[in-house]
């Protein structure tokens, strides 16, 4: 059997930590070099003439009154639609506005009495 080269345990975490960093800066490398070769990426078309004047932003379409439960604010209501407008969808996508039934703090507390007794 042969002897270890060394058993400072500094210097044997200085050869680990050293040898992860290489590897890590490895994968780097081979991460940026696959983004630069990449087939998936669609191919650049030839650049065309900006527009002199872009076209008028076009305004947001109204949103649909949703059926709504009592108890939630016109604007409650208005920041939802406001909301789900800004993320590019349109009024027939809400269904529904209604508050989700949290129950996590009564039954937490229920589990807290149980267990005691």
């Amino acid at each position: 059997m042969s002897q270890p080269v060394t058993t400072n345990p500094l210097i044997i975490m200085l050869i680990n930590m050293t040898v992860v960093f290489l590897v890590l800066m490895a994968l780097g490398v081979v991460i940026n070099f696959i983004h630069y070769i990449d087939p998936t990426k669609p191919k650049a078309a030839p650049k065309e003439e900006a527009p002199a004047a872009p076209a008028s932003v076009a305004e947001p379409e109204p949103v649909a009154a949703a059926p709504v439960e009592e108890g939630i604010s016109p604007e409650v209501v208005a920041v939802i639609a406001a909301a789900v407008a800004s993320m590019g969808y349109g009024a027939d996508s809400v269904r529904a506005i209604r508050p989700l039934e949290r129950n996590n703090w009564k039954n937490s507390g229920r589990q807290a009495i149980q267990s005691r007794g």
